[in-house]
């Protein structure tokens, strides 16, 4: 169920999760990116565990293409003192459609030494080039009006690495505040669609899953990615990624792609 000129990703009914056309992806009109369900699923995870505790990893396992429709999530949360794994489970209308294990961690304040922190360059201010894949559809959807795109380095427009700033453009869930790891959660899908390698008229490189890492909550609206994808003729692909903020590395994403001939 998607509403008309949606305000946000999610309109929340309950225990009802209703995702709007601003969660759809480039694959299929009816089926989300995945950048959507994961900040959902950080939302989540957060919640079950409290402010004390961080999230630290997120691995969402899409075992079948998230429906722009009504979603319920199931949790279950581990009771550690200083660790808690939060697994989780989308479902729509009775069928799983995505899994996903939180590692929340308890942070505590510790002396480490000094390092000069590495940046993404240049700021969002500064890039003028717009995030433009060929073939890509546009329209309501994730990655063309719920994300504000601006690349940093490289060009969406031809094949190989590339980095890009993003900034949700929209509350992801209608009326909850948008934290720092559901930001990092919702660009961290991105890698792949950045720095591809094929065509994207000519071929499907989807990700079956995606694992993020964060040693430290973003700062800021703006979350960077430094992403390259390497495809294999086996067709089996991997995109990895850098995060950054505004004051320097967050963290890293891996995903895992299924690459076939359209």
């Amino acid at each position: 169920m998607s509403s008309a000129n949606p305000h946000s990703v999610f309109l929340r009914d309950g225990d009802t999760f209703l995702a709007t056309g601003l969660s759809r992806g480039p694959w299929d009109e009816n089926a989300q990116h995945g950048g959507a369900p994961a900040a959902l699923l950080a939302h989540l995870a957060e919640t079950a565990v409290g402010e004390e505790f961080f999230l630290a990893r997120l691995t969402f396992e899409l075992s079948r293409p998230v429906p722009v429709a009504a979603l319920t999530v199931a949790v279950e949360t581990s009771r550690g003192r200083t660790a808690r794994r939060v697994t989780l489970r989308i479902e729509h209308e009775g069928s799983v459609v995505g899994r996903a294990i939180a590692l929340m961690l308890r942070e505590q304040s510790t002396a480490v030494p000094a390092t000069s922190a590495a940046r993404l360059e240049p700021e969002p201010a500064d890039c003028t080039e717009r995030f433009d894949t060929p073939g890509m559809p546009t329209g309501e959807s994730f990655h063309h009006e719920a994300m504000d795109i601006r690349v940093a380095h490289g060009s969406t427009r031809v094949p190989g690495p590339a980095a890009a700033w993003f900034c949700l453009r929209v509350p992801l869930i209608d009326g909850v505040e948008t934290t720092p790891a559901m930001r990092a959660a919702a660009a961290a899908d991105f890698g792949n669609g950045i720095s591809w390698v094929l065509p994207f008229d000519e071929f499907l490189f989807t990700n079956t899953d995606l694992t993020l890492y964060l040693h430290r909550a973003p700062v800021g609206e703006w979350i960077g990615l430094d992403a390259e994808t390497i495809v294999q003729p086996n067709g089996v692909g991997l995109a990895s990624s850098t995060l950054y903020d505004s004051q320097g590395r967050i963290g890293m994403a891996h995903q895992n792609l299924l690459v076939r001939p359209r």
